[in-house]
């Protein structure tokens, strides 16, 4: 105790005074019954670790949460966290449903997937697949459509053309048709800002 200064060594005598008198609180309600004690010991220990893990990883979380969430910073200004595959993600607000769209500067057009689409409101096997794309997966077909309303953020735009790929995708793409809609798009430190 001689590296302590004095308000240390005061503290970790309280707490030691403290678990003493728990310790005996506990040995006295549960005299007789040291079976059940320990199983409540274990238990509430359980809890607590759960508690302290939780809190200790509650910036991880909150940032993992947050994926997809635009966070706007100032007026006309927001930023998007990019996601644990590497990957930017948006939850844009397609017709009124939440889509989850990985940012693909690589990708022309806006394409939902046929799931993203079915839930939007298109009935899917009554659309033209008229559109052909080459993908590093091989060419695939596609059918135009005009998605009513979009919503990113702040940002609400209408009659946006898009396509409904014809092949299952695993998430809904925003290409470059969408992003040149933005005046600023600049990637740093993790961070995608999108400016109008």
């Amino acid at each position: 105790m001689s590296g302590l200064d004095p308000d240390s060594q005061a503290r970790l005598f309280y707490l030691a005074v403290l678990i003493i008198a728990l310790i005996g609180g506990v040995v006295f309600q549960y005299r007789g019954r040291l079976g059940q004690a320990l199983q409540n010991i274990a238990i509430w220990g359980l809890i607590f670790c759960g508690l302290v893990l939780v809190y200790g990883f509650r910036e991880e979380l909150a940032m993992q949460l947050s994926i997809g969430r635009p966070q706007e910073v100032s007026p006309g200004e927001i930023r998007l966290r990019r996601g644990a595959d590497g990957h930017f993600h948006a939850r844009v607000e397609v017709e009124g449903v939440m889509v989850d769209f990985m940012i693909d500067t690589g990708a022309t057009d806006i394409v939902l997937s046929p799931e993203d689409a079915r839930r939007v409101g298109f009935d899917i096997d009554a659309l033209a697949y008229t559109r052909r794309a080459a993908t590093a997966n091989g060419t695939v077909m596609g059918a135009p459509v005009i998605l009513r309303v979009m919503r990113l953020g702040p940002f609400v735009d209408h009659e946006v053309p898009a396509v409904v790929n014809s092949a299952p995708l695993p998430r809904s793409l925003l290409g470059m048709r969408y992003l040149e809609r933005f005046a600023l798009l600049r990637i740093e430190g993790g961070r995608l800002t999108l400016a109008r």
